[in-house]
């Protein structure tokens, strides 16, 4: 299990709107402790239960919480992260979409440079079975097992979290990194992750065509002890047309599908041609372990 535990105290920015006032309340059944909420102005409601507040500080202050849900609309959300980060929060979850890029940046940057961890923008965010989530991720797709799951896709990742669970594993914890041209945490610094978790033994990685974030990952997984199994959509897009996400986009030979099941295959990972050989390479693989 890695970045939500039982230690995790988060609020949620946003909380009053539409979007974080649903989620709030799947996150609270799933059982995360969602400790506040913040909307400016709306200070003294309550949400589900849960106590809003101007700030982020003042809830930070009155809850000692760690981590950020970030449900805010585009136009604020950097202010909304940048507030989280001055305020303490050590993990912050970015669900937010079509966010600018120089915007990510900016934030992204800051967060580096202070050691906080962003996940996101435009992400379904984490859920560990055992303690709950933060972010959209439906949790009937999941059941608590040591299978590891990042991926940059949303709704690939559930169809692939379910399947799991229909053939009997489960998983230990779910990270979508976000499909932006540019995120928080990658592939890589997940995958690391990962490899040190004692609850994790196997790691289902899903990428997809543009950038180059499955050949960084190819980099570590090479060095890593637990098995990888990659899957990569979009292998039937045509080259210069985005797909889905604003990073999948393929340029010239970069981004394409080939290039990177070339890359993961290289270093040893196994390779799923369809989400359906996912759970009968799991199996194999389990055997072997």
């Amino acid at each position: 299990m890695i970045l939500l535990d039982e230690n995790t105290r988060a609020i949620v920015q946003g909380i009053t709107g539409r979007q974080g006032s649903f989620h709030t309340k799947k996150m609270l059944e799933a059982g995360t402790k969602i400790v506040a909420g913040v909307t400016p102005g709306k200070g003294g409601k309550e949400v589900h239960g849960v106590k809003v507040y101007d700030t982020v500080k003042r809830a930070v202050e009155e809850h000692d919480a760690n981590a950020s849900v970030v449900f805010v609309p585009a136009p604020h959300a950097k202010d909304a992260v940048y507030e989280a980060i001055d305020a303490g929060i050590e993990l912050i979850v970015v669900i937010t979409e079509h966010i600018p890029i120089h915007d990510t940046m900016e934030f992204v940057n800051y967060a580096e440079e202070l050691g906080v961890k962003i996940i996101g923008p435009n992400t379904p965010g984490i859920a560990s079975p055992r303690v709950g989530k933060l972010g959209i991720i439906p949790m009937e797709v999941l059941k608590e097992g040591d299978i590891g799951i990042v991926s940059r896709s949303g709704t690939l990742t559930y169809e692939i979290a379910n399947q799991i669970k229909n053939s009997g594993f489960g998983v230990s914890t779910c990270v979508g990194i976000g499909g932006d041209p540019i995120v928080g945490l990658g592939f890589r610094e997940i995958l690391e992750m990962f490899e040190n978790d004692c609850e994790t033994e196997v790691v289902v990685l899903i990428g997809e065509i543009g950038g180059s974030a499955e050949e960084r990952a190819a980099e570590y997984i090479k060095k890593m002890k637990k098995p990888v199994i990659a899957y990569i959509a979009g292998k039937s897009a045509p080259k210069g047309k985005r797909m889905g996400h604003a990073g999948a986009i393929i340029e010239g030979e970069k981004g394409t599908a080939e290039s990177k099941i070339k890359a993961l295959k290289n270093v040893g990972a196994y390779i799923a041609n369809n989400i359906s050989d996912i759970p009968k390479i799991l199996m194999e693989v389990k055997k072997e372990i």
